[in-house]
C-alpha cells in the first residue's frame, strides 16, 4: 500500500506539483494527425496535465498548441477562424500565430507595437507517425523527438486510436503492466477476438491462472516478466516493458501486431488512454484495420463524435449478465479494452491505495510506483532528468518467448526485447 501523501504526489499532475513536472519534461501524445486533417480547419480543443488548450492547423500547414483563452477578455478561441496564417477571436477580432504571438489588433495602431506585447502560452506540436505530440516543459530542457518504434515505422505499418477514460492515469497505467488478469478478466476474448486468437500463448493463459512475476529494472523503466508453465518442464514469459512515466507495450500473440498504450493524464480525474498496434515488418492487414476501427482488441467504439467509448459507466458498460454466466465474456463486458476500463472506472476517480492488499503478483506494479517516487523526487531536489526522457530509452519490445526452466528472461530473451528495424517481434 501507499501512505496517502505519497498516493496524492503519483496522481497530482498540474502545474506544479512534483508528477506534473515530471511529465513535463517528456513528448506525450496530444492529438492524432486526422484530428487536424488540413490547413485553416477548425480549431480543437485539447486539455492535458490540467491545462485546456487549443490546436490549430496554419495557412501554411503548421501546427500550433496554445492556451485555448484569448488574452483580451478570456474568449474561448475555440470560436475562432481559422484565416491567413493565424486564429482570430470572433469578439473583438484578436488574432494569434502558432507560437501564440498576438499578430493583430484591430482596435489599436499598428504603430503602436502593441500586439508585440501579447503572447499566450504555447507549446510546440509536431507530427510524428499518426500522432501530434507536444512538449510542454521549459524549452530549455526540450529532449530530442520520440523513437517509439510504433510511431517510427511506415503508417501502413501502423494504427493508433485514444479514447477518454474516467479516472487518474495511474491506476489506468498499473492495469496496462499487470499481467496476471488476462487469465480471468480477458480469458473470453483470448481465442474469439480477431486480433488475438489462433496464438499457442492463448492456451497458456488460460491453462496457468498462478503466473509467477520477475522484475528487472532497465534504463528507462522496468521489464515485468510474467512466466507460466509450458511443455516439457519448459516457461512460457511474457516480457512488458514499461517506460516512465506512462508507456507500456503488450507481449505479442503469433503474428499479430504488437500493441501497447500510453496513459497521459487530461487532468487528476480523466485520463487519456492512447492504444497502438504495428507490425514490424509487415504493413498491417485490411481486415486487422476494419477490426481496430470496429473496437476490436484494445480499441474500443466511440460515442458518435466524441472518443468516449461506446460503453461507458453511464449504461454500465452494456453489462451482459447472460453472457457472463455463459462464459462468454469472464466480466459481462465485452471488449478487452473496456473490460480493463470499467473495472479501473469502477475504483473511483483516484483509488485510495492506502487501503490495497498487494501480493507477489502484483510485484511490478510496486517496483513502477517506487521508481516514479524516487525520480519525480530527484528531479524536484536535484533537478536529475527522469528515465524515459533520453530517445535511446524507447527503443523497446515486448516479447513472448518459450524458455527452458534455468534460464532467466533477462539474459536469454535480452535481445528480444530490443526494437531491430526490419527484425519480427519475438512471439508465440
Amino acid at each position: 500500500m501507499l501512505r496517502k501523501e505519497q498516493n496524492e504526489l503519483l496522481t497530482q499532475t498540474g502545474l506544479g506539483t512534483p508528477m506534473g513536472d515530471m511529465f513535463r519534461h517528456y513528448w506525450i501524445p496530444a492529438l492524432l494527425a486526422n484530428e487536424l486533417p488540413e490547413n485553416e480547419c477548425p480549431p480543437v480543443r485539447v486539455k492535458l496535465l490540467s491545462e485546456r488548450l487549443l490546436a490549430f492547423r496554419d495557412t501554411e500547414g503548421r501546427y500550433g498548441l496554445i492556451d485555448e483563452f484569448c488574452a483580451h477578455r478570456g474568449v474561448s478561441l475555440w470560436f475562432g477562424r481559422n484565416e491567413e496564417f493565424g486564429l482570430r477571436c470572433p469578439y473583438h477580432g484578436w488574432k494569434y500565430d502558432v507560437t501564440g504571438q498576438c499578430v493583430d489588433v484591430p482596435s489599436e495602431p499598428v504603430e503602436g507595437g502593441f500586439c508585440k506585447k501579447i503572447k499566450l502560452k504555447s507549446y510546440p506540436l509536431v507530427q510524428i507517425g499518426d500522432v501530434l505530440w507536444t512538449y510542454m516543459g521549459k524549452p530549455e530542457h526540450e529532449p530530442p523527438h520520440p523513437e517509439w518504434e510504433f510511431a517510427r515505422v511506415p503508417l501502413e505499418q501502423s494504427f493508433t486510436s485514444k479514447r477518454w477514460q474516467e479516472s487518474n492515469w495511474l491506476q489506468a497505467m498499473e492495469g496496462g503492466i499487470d499481467s496476471s488478469h488476462v487469465s480471468f478478466l480477458h480469458r473470453g476474448s483470448l481465442n474469439t477476438d480477431p486480433l488475438f486468437k489462433g496464438s499457442k500463448g492463448n492456451q497458456y493463459n488460460l491453462n496457468d491462472t498462478r503466473p509467477v512475476f520477475e522484475v528487472v529494472e532497465q534504463p528507462g523503466g522496468l521489464y515485468i516478466g510474467a512466466r507460466r508453465n509450458a511443455e516439457n518442464g519448459k516457461y512460457y514469459w511474457r516480457i512488458t516493458p514499461w517506460v516512465m512515466p506512462s508507456f507500456t507495450m503488450i507481449p505479442p500473440r503469433g503474428d499479430h501486431p504488437i500493441h501497447g498504450h500510453f496513459w497521459i493524464p487530461i487532468d487528476d480525474e480523466n485520463c487519456w488512454a492512447w492504444s497502438f498496434d504495428y507490425h514490424p515488418v509487415r504493413a498491417l492487414t485490411p481486415a486487422e484495420r476494419r477490426s481496430m476501427a470496429d473496437g476490436q482488441g484494445i480499441h474500443v467504439r466511440y460515442v458518435p463524435g466524441s472518443y468516449r467509448p461506446l460503453a461507458n459507466k453511464d449504461n454500465d458498460y452494456l453489462m451482459d449478465r447472460a453472457a457472463q454466466r455463459a462464459g462468454i465474456t469472464y466480466s459481462g463486458v465485452e471488449g478487452i479494452a473496456m473490460q480493463d476500463a470499467s473495472l479501473q472506472e469502477s475504483m473511483g476517480p483516484i483509488v485510495d491505495r492506502t487501503k490495497e492488499n498487494l501480493v507477489s503478483t502484483d510485484n511490478g506494479i510496486i517496483m513502477a510506483r517506487h521508481r516514479l517516487l524516487k525520480a519525480a523526487r530527484a528531479l524536484r531536489e536535484k533537478g536529475t532528468v527522469p528515465p524515459g526522457v533520453d530517445p535511446d530509452h524507447h527503443r523497446v519490445r515486448s516479447a513472448a518467448v518459450i524458455l527452458a526452466a534455468e534460464q532467466t528472461f533477462k539474459d536469454a530473451a535480452k535481445d528480444d526485447l530490443i526494437a531491430r528495424p526490419g527484425v519480427a517481434q519475438s512471439s508465440v
